[in-house]
């Protein structure tokens, strides 16, 4: 079955889809999320844990490279800075399957390949990694 995310053809309009996938996932596991308000924000989300906010940045993918998905991690060219952020948020829309990332795990690169159905894979022990957000 298609999951209805790769039928959304404006990139923004799956980008805001995926945000709301990632909200009600994250408020399922009983965290606390917010969302800046505006478009100014480096970061798309916030989740409080602990008394203090963790800034996510979602990104979705569903362009296929091979036995992986290529997902972009830049914003207009540039790379998010642990300043800005702590975690990407990646989602694979074919697989359903999110890597909850620590900016630090990106090296700064503008896209990475993400490999579900390989448990070698490099970004394998982030793979539904939402204890990171606790």
């Amino acid at each position: 079955m298609m999951c209805p995310g790769m039928l959304i053809r404006h990139a923004k309009a799956r980008g805001e889809w995926a945000e709301l996938r990632f909200m009600t996932r994250a408020t399922e596991l009983g965290l606390r999320v917010t969302k800046p308000w505006g478009d100014n924000a480096p970061y798309d989300l916030a989740v409080e844990t602990h008394g203090r906010f963790l800034r996510v940045q979602v990104k979705c993918t569903r362009f296929r490279r091979g036995r992986s998905y290529k997902c972009h991690l830049d914003h207009n060219g540039h790379s998010y800075r642990p300043d800005q952020i702590d975690f990407i948020a990646a989602y694979v829309i074919p697989t359903d399957t999110w890597y909850i990332l620590p900016i630090e795990a990106t090296n700064h690169q503008p896209d990475i390949l993400l490999t579900p159905d390989n448990p070698r894979a490099k970004y394998e022990s982030y793979k539904e990694a939402w204890h990171l957000l606790v």
